[in-house]
């Protein structure tokens, strides 16, 4: 018997699965065993994954970058112990919301900076601290602001294998002539997020 057998056989209802996984990621919490715990949430850019480690916000990814996709990724750098924990991301998952809804600019969350090391970290630390809601910056700034005047290519591959987008705010960065560049959720998604930034 295949598993598509056995669950048609058997057919589970949605909520009985969602409490299987909540007392499942609890158990794995508890033992110490959960060592990146993830949700979804929905957006005005579309379906976000929020994935943390004890030390923090690891991840933010967009569904365009391939869910799963990402899952793997984080389990291959961090540990294959990897879990749908939604409530452990509470939190997060309020400021986010509340920064969409135009009543928060700043994020206060604790930031793993595992997926970023070097001078790509030495720029996004920068930009999460000096290049506030609501403004922007251009790539050639931001590489002298982390030190590296002449860095401008190297900052711009930070802003764009940025692990943190959103509450790390690389859609504040944009080119010299004031178009907006690339973005990792794409650029209808960074249109919209300066958008949101510039109406408030």
């Amino acid at each position: 018997m295949t598993s598509a057998d056995l669950a048609a056989a058997y057919p589970v209802a949605d909520a009985d699965l969602d409490r299987l996984r909540a007392r499942l990621a609890a158990a794995a919490d508890r033992r110490g065993v959960l060592d990146v715990a993830y949700r979804t949430i929905d957006s005005p850019v579309g379906p976000l994954l929020l994935a943390a480690t004890a030390a923090g916000l690891v991840r933010v990814a967009f569904a365009s970058e391939g869910l799963d996709g990402v899952l793997q990724h984080l389990a291959d750098r961090i540990s294959p112990r990897v879990l749908a924990a939604p409530a452990r991301l509470d939190a997060v998952a309020r400021q986010v919301d509340e920064y969409f809804e135009g009543r928060r600019q700043d994020f206060d969350i604790p930031l793993d900076w595992q997926l970023s090391g070097g001078f790509r970290r030495t720029v996004l630390t920068h930009l999460a601290a000096e290049v506030g809601y609501g403004r922007t910056t251009s790539y050639s700034a931001l590489a002298a602001r982390a030190g590296r005047p002449k860095a401008v290519r190297a900052a711009g591959t930070a802003c764009a294998t940025n692990p943190i987008p959103v509450v790390v705010p690389c859609h504040r960065v944009v080119r010299l002539d004031g178009s907006t560049g690339g973005y990792r959720g794409g650029p209808e998604a960074k249109r919209m997020l300066l958008h949101l930034e510039s109406a408030a």
